[in-house]
């Protein structure tokens, strides 16, 4: 089992960015791949960005693709989310999941694949 922690969200003006930090205790931080979703009011919950259990590989929803970058350190036990050149549409709440993986490269993007998620930060991105 394994306990994850978001944080990093805040009140941020178009344009600008955030860094989003999900913290891990419990098992083998490297057995696990990880993936940021996230929720809008009123909306469904939505895939954002997964890295594979060694960090070398990545994957992005369209939305997002060349503003966020996923990466991970493993001697910390920490993911993060940089998150620039934001749009009011960004704003929701950013959760991190956690799924045991089974081969180095492999990264998830559907929610139902994840195991273990974080208690979620709100991003609130202005006009």
């Amino acid at each position: 089992q394994v306990q994850l922690v978001d944080s990093g969200g805040g009140l941020v003006q178009a344009g600008g960015s955030l860094r989003l930090s999900c913290a891990a205790s419990g098992r083998t931080f490297s057995m696990y791949a990880m993936g940021w979703f996230r929720q809008a009011p009123g909306k469904e919950r939505e895939f954002v960005a997964a890295i594979s259990w060694s960090g070398r590989n990545t994957y992005y929803a369209d939305s997002v693709k060349g503003r966020f970058t996923i990466s991970r350190d493993n001697a910390k036990n920490t993911v993060y989310l940089q998150m620039n050149s934001l749009e009011p549409e960004d704003t929701a709440v950013y959760y991190c999941a956690a799924k045991v993986a089974y081969s180095t490269g492999t990264y998830y993007t559907s929610l139902r694949q994840y195991d273990y998620w974080g208690q979620g930060t709100q991003v609130t991105v202005s006009s």
